[in-house]
């Protein structure tokens, strides 16, 4: 004999759910879905942009490393209970990122036709990232977890843009200090507690850093 809970108390169960878990259960089925879309471009990027079977594994690998970066500070997101417009927009840098970071172990096997595709990818994730911003500011859905996960997004970003100047001969090792300078800034403000401190809204600097 099977016992059915009654679809009223169903209903007041899901209903009751708190705004945690169900941010939780919204960011969990982004993460899966961005992977499968990681995944998915990274096959066709071996299919057709000539690519080693191997770059599907790194650029998944990359993904996964931000999918870590995406699980915290979620208590900053309260008191939203949903991932929002703002942090899908996010996302898709993270999974440009992810594609881009695939290529580095393999970047010799690029060619012109892959390159231009990665420096067009690399560029619209730089515009987007004076999207997000705004759009959560225009939704209403502005959050510190926002704001941490769009840091974390473009501080992998730019250690990855540096590794392939790097690895692809169109720079020395001293590029590699762009991609570390975000890490450098936090260890300063360690040490300088007035550089960890909040600044006020300038898109003045905003355009200044993504140029």
């Amino acid at each position: 004999m099977t016992y059915r809970l009654p679809e009223r108390s169903l209903r007041n169960r899901i209903g009751s759910s708190t705004p945690a878990s169900r941010l939780a259960v919204s960011v969990a089925l982004h993460i899966v879905g961005g992977g499968m879309v990681t995944a998915g471009a990274a096959a066709e990027l071996v299919g057709n942009g000539g690519l080693p079977e191997t770059y599907i594994a790194y650029a998944t690998g990359c993904y996964a490393m931000l999918a870590v970066l995406m699980l915290l500070h979620l208590g900053g997101h309260a008191p939203h209970a949903h991932f929002g417009t703002a942090n899908r927009i996010t996302l898709a840098r993270g999974m440009i990122a992810s594609l881009l970071g695939g290529a580095v172990p393999v970047v010799s096997a690029l060619n012109p036709a892959t390159l231009w595709v990665a420096s067009t990818a690399a560029l619209l994730a730089l515009v987007l990232d004076g999207v997000d911003g705004w759009v959560a500011r225009r939704t209403h859905m502005a959050s510190t977890y926002g704001q941490h996960l769009d840091i974390n997004f473009d501080t992998v970003m730019m250690g990855i843009l540096a590794l392939l100047a790097w690895q692809s001969g169109k720079a020395g090792p001293w590029v590699l200090a762009i991609g570390l300078a975000r890490y450098a800034f936090v260890v300063a403000g360690w040490i300088w507690p007035r550089l960890d401190a909040e600044l006020p809204f300038s898109q003045r600097r905003r355009v200044i850093c993504v140029v």
